[in-house]
C-alpha cells in the first residue's frame, strides 16, 4: 500500500452535520476500496487565493491515507461529481 495525502476544499454553505457527512463519505470511499485512513486534519474555513465558482472562502480538509490506484481513481470520480467539493488534490506522501 502506498501512502497518499488528499487535500480537498468544501463549500462553506454546508452546516456542521453536512460537512461531517462529506468528510465521512471520502473516508468511506478510501476504506471501501481497501485503503486505510491514517489521519484527518480539518483546517476549517479559509479565504481562497482566487474565487472558485464565485466563492471566496472554502472549508479545507487534509486526509492522509494508504491505498492503491483504484482508491485514487474512485476518489477522483466521486469528488468531481460532488457539488459540495470545490477542488481536490492527491499527492504521494514521502
Amino acid at each position: 500500500m502506498t501512502k497518499y495525502e488528499l487535500m480537498y476544499i468544501l463549500v462553506t454553505d454546508l452546516d456542521e452535520e453536512a460537512t461531517k457527512g462529506a468528510i465521512e463519505k471520502v473516508n468511506g470511499i478510501i476504506e471501501q476500496k481497501g485503503g486505510s485512513v491514517v489521519e484527518v486534519d480539518q483546517w476549517g474555513k479559509r479565504r481562497l487565493a482566487y474565487p472558485i465558482e464565485k466563492k471566496n472562502e472554502g472549508y479545507y480538509v487534509v486526509t492522509q491515507f494508504e491505498g492503491n490506484k483504484e482508491t485514487i481513481d474512485e476518489l477522483d470520480r466521486v469528488i468531481k461529481i460532488d457539488d459540495n467539493m470545490l477542488r481536490h488534490l492527491v499527492v504521494k506522501a514521502a
